[in-house]
């Protein structure tokens, strides 16, 4: 690349300031020049920390800019495929935090908006990218362990996100396990067929009263399958 890739990031929250940060810090041929935020106030302050020039309310201003030549989606999980729709109608590239949406159709929707477009997507599996990840796959890939029978993975975060961020996120399995059965289908190399299911809550009240209170968004599911 003879001049840096110009981003526009939508949604200034956790996650989205972690991607600011990498992309100005971390990325020589890339770089912020717009960060949108329906929080305004959150949207002026990753782009003060990072320096960024502009930062606006309103994700449409980061499709209409003419500057912004590739999207980074880290709003609501709720807004995600249409957004996803919008920017590959826009002519942008697009990386997108997973996941692109709840359900199916939504996801065949903007997948079908993106091959339209012919613009590239990316969605946030980071694990596909981490050294232990593919060291593991390089082993089973190999041969080196023979053929695998049992994939036991654990996940673990320091500590419960808000009990807001959860509402709207798609709860803990859609929202966190998604890693858990990409990293399945990347290391074993074959699409999971079949899922058993088993959870339960033991030590946070304000979740388990948020995944008894509401349908869920998504079946709970543990990464104990079998695969095809």
């Amino acid at each position: 690349m003879t001049s840096p890739l110009n981003l526009g990031l939508i949604g200034a929250g956790r996650i989205g300031r972690v991607h600011a940060e990498n992309i100005q810090r971390r990325m020589p041929d890339a770089r912020l020049v717009l960060v949108a935020d329906v929080n305004e106030a959150a949207a002026r302050r990753c782009a003060d920390d990072y320096s960024v020039k502009f930062a606006v309310p309103d994700y449409q201003t980061v499709l209409a800019s003419p500057a912004v030549e590739a999207v980074i989606i880290c709003s609501l999980t709720s807004t995600h495929a249409q957004i996803i729709a919008e920017a590959a109608a826009a002519g942008k590239h697009i990386f997108c935090e997973k996941p692109i949406d709840f359900t199916l159709p939504a996801i065949d929707h903007a997948l079908n908006a993106v091959e339209k477009a012919g613009v590239k997507l990316q969605i946030g599996f980071n694990r596909r990218f981490d050294p232990n990840f593919a060291r593991a796959r390089q082993a089973v890939a190999t041969g080196e362990i023979g053929t695998p029978h049992l994939l036991h993975i654990i996940s673990r975060d320091p500590g419960p996100p808000p009990i807001e961020y959860v509402k709207g996120s798609g709860d803990m399995f859609m929202d966190m396990t998604i890693h858990d059965f990409d990293m399945a289908r990347f290391l074993i190399g074959s699409e999971v067929e079949e899922i058993y299911a088993a959870a339960g809550n033991l030590v946070d009240p304000p979740f388990w009263k948020q995944a008894t209170s509401t349908p869920p968004l998504s079946p709970c599911a543990l990464p104990t399958a079998r695969w095809a």
